[in-house]
């Protein structure tokens, strides 16, 4: 299960990230169309991103679900992208100052 602060890594590029907010239930984050292991852990050699999973990730970058129950922010950008099962995550757009009259 995700929590926030949880630190994972890409097995099929050098993407790495820190899990900002975490959903309910049992979420799997994955790069390139692979799951993210643990920053520690020891992933499977000769992984590639999967076609449609390979238009990268940008660092310093926080991206979300469409239901905005996850977030995540790129530590290290790599050549995959970031999904929750098939549904690709999207870069968090920034929120609008209020205007000072």
């Amino acid at each position: 299960m995700l929590t926030a602060g949880s630190r994972l890594k890409s097995q099929a590029c050098t993407t790495q990230i820190i899990v900002v907010k975490a959903g309910d239930g049992d979420v799997e984050v994955r790069c390139g169309g692979h799951p993210m292991i643990d920053v520690t852990a020891t992933g499977q050699d000769g992984l590639a991103a999967a076609a449609g999973f390979d238009g990268g990730t940008v660092m310093g970058k926080r991206y979300v679900d469409a239901a905005d129950t996850l977030e995540v922010l790129v530590t290290k950008n790599g050549a995959g992208s970031l999904s929750v099962s098939d549904d690709l995550l999207e870069i968090k757009s920034a929120k609008p100052l209020p205007s000072s009259d």
